[in-house]
């Protein structure tokens, strides 16, 4: 079999290969991760996670590390500020984000024991294969732009 028909369907090539392994890893997360962590949503997680490891952050600043579109950002953010988890605070033309004291504890009571529950996910990895991994999703990532 020659090169060109063995990658002709697109299923031999190493990259597609990749991506639906990617994508079959990041299902299975996906669905663990929305047992684990019940009535929070991912993008609330996230914010949770950006907020509570950058108090103060800008709310324009957080958009850019959000895995969710600049029109969603707002529109979660009240949803949380209802919740009573975080606080917006006008700071010249921006707003800085804060957690509020209940927000603080859905932190503390998410955040570790999720991140836990990631790191078991890659535990079949050593340590310089995950950094290695890293690396290169990273450099793919950045090559995407």
């Amino acid at each position: 079999m020659n090169k060109n028909a063995s990658t002709k369907n697109g299923l031999r090539r190493a990259s597609v290969l990749s991506w639906l392994r990617m994508m079959r890893i990041h299902a299975r997360i996906q669905q663990e991760s929305a047992v684990q962590l019940g009535e929070i949503s991912t993008a609330q997680f996230d914010v949770l996670a950006q907020v509570g490891s950058n108090e103060g952050i800008a709310q324009h600043d957080l958009a850019r590390h959000l895995f969710v579109t600049q029109g969603n950002v707002t529109q979660l953010l009240d949803k949380m500020e209802a919740r009573g988890w975080l606080q917006r605070v006008p700071d010249g033309r921006s707003k800085r984000l804060y957690l509020t004291p209940t927000g603080r504890d859905l932190y503390e009571l998410v955040i570790p024991p999720h991140e836990d529950f990631i790191a078991a996910r890659f535990e079949s990895l050593s340590a310089d294969e995950q950094h290695e991994l890293l690396r290169l999703l990273t450099k793919l990532d950045r090559g995407q732009r």
